[in-house]
């Protein structure tokens, strides 16, 4: 039996919808990371961009567990000597959100190029509303998801 290697002929990208209110954040970016990299895929290819296209409305709503919080800092800087650090709550609350999630994902793919295209095909939105009406995303219910077994869905 030969091993399959997956050509870009034969990757079929889908849109999924996530609702993001009320899910714990780490197992929401698991589940996200998966569906970005295609692992739930029986022809995933680790060094192809087989992962669908993932919309992700509610980012405000989500569930962080314990302390973090108020105990888990974001540092952030655009200049030399310029450190700033906020908190999860902070960001939440605040203007954007969704950077919460984004930072999440990103942190649970491996590092290189191909995961910086992955990232490209996640879109985060802090409400519910989004643009991809057009698209027709199949909705992803993650909060039925048994954290043991993703692979399933």
């Amino acid at each position: 039996m030969k091993t399959f290697s997956a050509t870009p002929a034969d990757i079929d990208k889908q849109w999924i919808l996530i609702d993001a209110e009320g899910v714990v954040l780490g197992r929401l970016a698991s589940i996200i990371a998966m569906r970005l990299r295609g692992k739930h895929k029986p022809t995933f290819t680790p060094s192809m961009d087989m992962g669908d296209n993932v919309i992700v409305i509610n980012a405000e709503k989500v569930q962080v567990t314990g302390n973090k919080r108020n105990n888990h800092n974001y540092w952030h800087t655009g200049f030399p000597g310029g450190i700033k650090s906020r908190t999860t709550g902070q960001i939440l609350e605040g203007d954007h959100p969704e950077r919460v999630v984004m930072q999440a994902v990103k942190r649970m793919l491996p590092g290189g190029k191909l995961s910086r295209q992955q990232m490209t095909n996640l879109r985060v939105y802090a409400g519910a509303e989004h643009p991809h009406d057009a698209q027709q995303p199949t909705v992803l219910d993650v909060k039925s998801m048994n954290p043991k077994n993703t692979r399933s869905a």
